[in-house]
C-alpha cells in the first residue's frame, strides 16, 4: 500500500538583483519548494490541534447537559430525603409511644410522662426518676428534635390521688419542620398506641398508619 503524503508549496520571493554596470532590474520570481509530510506526522499535527482545549460551543453543551441532569436529580433526591424523615418520624413516635407504657408502669404515682423531657435524662447524672427516666435518647428528649421533625408530649386527663396529679392520658405529636421540604405529613399518637397522620403536615390525624 502506498503511504499519503502531503504537498505543501511554500512561496519564497526572491529579491531583486540589480546589475552595476547596466543598471539592470531582474523581475521578481517566485521559486516553489516542495516540502513533503508523512501520514503520521499529518495525524500527529492533527491530534496536537485536537488536543489544545475544549471550544466555547463545547463548553456551553456541557454545562447544558450538567443543568438538564440536575434538574431531573435535585427533585428526586428531596423526594427520598423527605420519605426518609417521614420514616425516621414514625420510627420515633413508636419509640415515645414504648417508652410512655414503660413509664406508666414504672411511677404508677404520676401516670404517663408530660412533658416529654420526663422521658429522656442523662444516665451518668444518676438514677432515672419520675422527672428523668432515661427511656429515650436525651438529646430527643431536651430538643424534642429529630430528623427534620419536632415532637411534642400534651398532658391528657389526670386524677389526682393523695393530693397526687395522676395522668391518664397523653398526646404526642411529630410535625416537619419544614412542611414540603422535611417532610409532607403530621403524624400523632395517644395511649392507644395508634399512629395516624395529617396529610397537611400538621396535628389534625385521621388517618390511620397502616
Amino acid at each position: 500500500m502506498l503511504n499519503h503524503t502531503l504537498l505543501q508549496f511554500v512561496a519564497e520571493p526572491k529579491r531583486p538583483f540589480r546589475s552595476r554596470g547596466n543598471m539592470k532590474t531582474t523581475a521578481l520570481t517566485t521559486v516553489h519548494h516542495l516540502s513533503f509530510r508523512s501520514e503520521a506526522e499529518e495525524s500527529a499535527f492533527r491530534s496536537e490541534t485536537l488536543d489544545s482545549g475544549f471550544t466555547l460551543i463545547e463548553l456551553l453543551i456541557v454545562m447544558s447537559i450538567m443543568l438538564i441532569i440536575m434538574a431531573f436529580a435535585v427533585p428526586q433526591m428531596l423526594k427520598v430525603k423527605k420519605t426518609a424523615d417521614e420514616t425516621s418520624a414514625i420510627q420515633t413516635m413508636r419509640t415515645v409511644g414504648s417508652a410512655e407504657v414503660s413509664y406508666n408502669a414504672a411511677y404508677q404515682g404520676t401516670g404517663y410522662a408530660c412533658p416529654l423531657s420526663a422521658l429522656g435524662g442523662d444516665p451518668k447524672s444518676g438514677a432515672p426518676s419520675a422527672q428523668a427516666s432515661q427511656l429515650i435518647d436525651p438529646i430527643l428528649a431536651a430538643s424534642g428534635q429529630k430528623s427534620g421533625y419536632t415532637f411534642t408530649v400534651t398532658c391528657g386527663n389526670k386524677v389526682t390521688i393523695s393530693n397526687q396529679d395522676v395522668y391518664t392520658s397523653y398526646e404526642v405529636t411529630g410535625v416537619p419542620q419544614t412542611v414540603g421540604k422535611t417532610g409532607d405529613r403530621g403524624f400523632c399518637s395517644d395511649e392507644n398506641n395508634i399512629i395516624k397522620f395529617d396529610p397537611a403536615g400538621g396535628t389534625n390525624c385521621t388517618v390511620p398508619i397502616q
